[in-house]
């Protein structure tokens, strides 16, 4: 039997929300951050920090060289063919814009843009505007019932006309798995650029950017236990190939004059000004400690709770559960419950999980709903949490009915 509790004395903050009577799930928001990580910062700031690929002192040699070996770890965790097929950004909202502004010269009016239609904000509202600025259709891949992407749908709305394709992993709202193999294949056979969110599904098991076989995947550090304010995204040679340089400054700077400059390619050229050099360095050391647990045990510890999850919400009179979840999370509404009240309700008892249209307002609008509750699981979850929580929500559904 899996025991949890060693992994939970490898995260201090948890230790310290319990002293504060809080119960944390909402690790889809955001993860808690292990030791190894707390311990890498501070040994980058305590030992001399520096800048990285401008200084030949030793300061600056030493964080670069951590800095470029982080970019490994992540090709390595990837599978990615080369670390220099990645690329550091401000997180996965910021890779996806970069794609949106770097990618605006392959499109021509009457060109087509799919997406679907379970999309968070930060894949829809770049591609929105990238679609506006260019005269550019944007398609909506419909759902399935439980959630998924429609492939039937999908297989008719994906055509000669379709430029690229951007699609969520798992979706942050309904907690399925999209089925990104039928969906690239059909983008691949009309020679159009694939993107993958992977800022939810990262996190959860060992995800093969070549087996993908997409163009770009892109996925957030604080969501895979890592430090905020970093993201990385992987390009194909195919896709860094098409893909301009958006933001300038120094780095990414070959040669400049003050009428002319060259830049550098991928990933240099996409790395304009001084990078969050801790939180590159502190993220190699969650991939570092991610990478000492067994993977198995971990997704067999998680599906279990997502399980007790799911049967607990179902048990109850009045909850519905949006969709059909499969791994992680589980978004739920009340009949006659406004989902804020109940938040509220929730909170009051040390219980944090995420209430509102969780950044898909569209799809909440398509589902009927102005908002739901969800709540999120990680690997320092136990059994426990969770009937702290379902005791709090009988106490709060008991008040507000």
């Amino acid at each position: 039997m899996f025991q949890p509790s060693p992994w939970r004395a490898d995260f201090p903050a948890i230790a310290a929300l319990q002293r504060q009577q809080q119960t944390y799930l909402d690790s889809a928001a955001t993860t808690q951050k292990p030791q190894a990580l707390l311990d890498a910062i501070a040994h980058y700031y305590s030992h001399g920090a520096a800048n990285v690929h401008r200084a030949q002192h030793l300061p600056g040699a030493m964080a670069t060289q951590a800095f470029e070996g982080s970019r490994e770890k992540i090709a390595q965790w990837l599978n990615a063919p080369s670390p220099s097929q990645i690329i550091f950004t401000h997180g996965a909202t910021s890779a996806l814009n970069l794609l949106a502004y770097g990618l605006e010269n392959e499109f021509r009016p009457g060109d087509e843009i799919a997406i679907s239609a379970l999309e968070h904000h930060a894949n829809l509202l770049p591609w929105q505007q990238l679609a506006q600025r260019r005269g550019v259709k944007l398609v909506i891949l419909p759902l399935t019932a439980g959630g998924m992407i429609d492939l039937d749908s999908a297989a008719a709305l994906i055509g000669p006309r379709t430029r690229l394709l951007a699609v969520s992993q798992l979706s942050n709202v309904l907690g399925t798995w999209q089925p990104l193999d039928s969906l690239l294949a059909m983008a691949r056979a009309q020679d159009a650029l694939t993107v993958v969110d992977g800022a939810q599904g990262v996190v959860h098991g060992r995800h093969d950017v070549q087996q993908l076989d997409c163009d770009f995947y892109v996925f957030s550090s604080h969501k895979l236990y890592g430090p905020d304010g970093l993201g990385a995204l992987y390009g194909s040679c195919r896709g860094l190939g098409r893909l301009q340089h958006w933001q300038f400054g120094g780095e990414m700077v070959h040669t400049a004059d003050y009428h002319v400059a060259s830049f550098h390619p991928a990933p240099l050229g996409f790395e304009a000004g001084t990078p969050p050099i801790a939180s590159v360095i502190g993220l190699s050391a969650s991939l570092d400690y991610l990478g000492g647990l067994d993977t198995k045990a971990v997704l067999a510890h998680e599906a279990a709770l997502h399980r007790q999850l799911l049967r607990g919400l179902h048990d109850r009179e009045g909850v519905r559960v949006v969709g059909d979840p499969q791994a992680a999370l589980a978004s739920f509404t009340v009949d006659g419950v406004h989902n804020a009240d109940l938040a509220h309700l929730l909170t009051d008892q040390g219980i944090a999980v995420r209430a509102g249209h969780h950044c898909a307002m569209p799809l909440l609008k398509r589902l009927g709903l102005q908002g739901a509750i969800r709540v999120s699981l990680a690997l320092y979850n136990d059994s426990d949490d969770l009937q702290r929580f379902f005791e709090a929500l009988d106490k709060a559904l008991e008040m507000l009915r």
